[in-house]
């Protein structure tokens, strides 16, 4: 099969990207790649991928710059496919959020992965949904909010590259502090996360990204240097961890706090901690109460109170059996398994409109197809 995915037009791809939506695609492209699958990504400059790069434009990572960013990610793109480049593809796969309304000038059908609650889509039209276009969710929660929306195929979970993570798990007794992972952003709450661990009296590593985003940068100010403040040498931030960092951060904690001020539709970084064989304590958002399995990988709770409350259950936790079910339940293969699918789904949807449009009854292959049996 030959794919085309569409990244995020602001931020370059690669095996450190901070948000959910990229490390996915990294993940999902380099799969694919490996099963024999053309790949090519249209990504910013510098992007770090296993098939092809189509560079789009430089990365700022400027807010104020993504609408001009992504329009020109999307002039460029159109150039190239409508110019002969779309002869090379079976599908686009749409991995940016943005890309998709636009996809009735493309020759080819579009598959579009939903990685944020329905509510953060806050400019997007869901009413005028373009013919090629077919949507997929990364969890059962996060379907239930888009129930209404018309050609959802279905959910596929996101998974890790488990094979990245070392197989070794540290002993509890060495483990000496809690730890957030993420992006540091208002409703990603690692304020949250700071005040759990001053009342409890506990070590903190923040580790993380702040955007170059004018209310992330705010938000940080604001809410977590204060805070860093207070907890003195009882808390460190880790600005921009790599992969590699950011692992043997996940795999030394007592446990991984998710404070989410948001419903998640997914959660990589409680995937890693599994992998790792670090529980979470996570508050009940959304797809957490998928991702997380209770007693197993970690423990889900309603309130900062009751996170506190949870800390010491964490030892009850056993690291290798944590381990086995992220093996079992939250591969890289498995997720690629569930994109085979859909693209055969988006494919035959691709077929039907072709029919539909040329007004050829599907099955007549003397008209639908050429003599060597492609579709003309």
């Amino acid at each position: 099969m030959r794919i085309l995915y569409i990244a995020y037009p602001l931020l370059p791809l690669s095996e450190h990207s901070a948000g959910g939506a990229e490390q996915v695609l990294w993940t999902l492209e380099r799969e694919m790649h490996r099963r024999g699958n053309e790949t090519c990504v249209a990504a910013c400059h510098g992007s770090q991928i296993a098939g092809e790069l189509f560079a789009t434009g430089d990365s700022n990572g400027h807010i104020d710059s993504f609408e001009k960013a992504a329009e020109e990610q999307k002039r460029r793109v159109f150039d190239w496919l409508l110019g002969g480049g779309a002869s090379g593809f079976d599908l686009v796969h749409d991995m940016s959020g943005g890309f998709w309304p636009h996809a009735n000038e493309l020759p080819l059908p579009l598959l579009a992965t939903l990685h944020l609650p329905l509510g953060l889509y806050k400019n997007v039209e869901f009413g005028l949904v373009p013919e090629r276009v077919s949507f997929n969710c990364v969890s059962q929660s996060q379907m239930a909010e888009f129930r209404s929306l018309p050609r959802v195929l279905g959910s596929v979970a996101n998974g890790i590259a488990l094979e990245r993570f070392a197989a070794a798990v540290v002993p509890y007794r060495e483990r000496e502090y809690l730890l957030w992972l993420g992006r540091i952003c208002e409703e990603k709450g690692a304020h949250t996360a700071l005040d759990v661990a001053h009342a409890a009296g506990a070590r903190l590593i923040l580790a993380g990204t702040v955007y170059p985003f004018l209310y992330h940068q705010k938000y940080f100010a604001r809410e977590i240097i204060p805070r860093l403040k207070r907890a003195g040498d009882r808390a460190k931030f880790v600005d921009h961890p790599t992969f590699s960092e950011k692992i043997e951060l996940i795999r030394n904690a007592r446990a991984l706090l998710i404070t989410s001020e948001i419903n998640e539709t997914s959660s990589i970084v409680a995937m890693e901690a599994a992998a790792c064989g670090t529980p979470v304590i996570a508050l009940r958002r959304g797809a957490l109460t998928e991702v997380v399995e209770p007693g197993v990988t970690g423990i889900l709770v309603d309130n900062a109170v009751e996170m506190i409350s949870a800390l010491p259950r964490v030892a009850e936790i056993d690291p290798m059996q944590c381990r086995q079910f992220s093996q079992e339940h939250h591969s890289a293969k498995r997720m690629a398994d569930g994109y085979s699918e859909l693209y055969e789904k988006v494919l035959e949807s691709g077929k039907a409109l072709k029919f539909a449009n040329a007004g050829v009854v599907p099955g007549d292959s003397a008209t639908a197809f050429g003599a060597d049996g492609r579709d003309c």
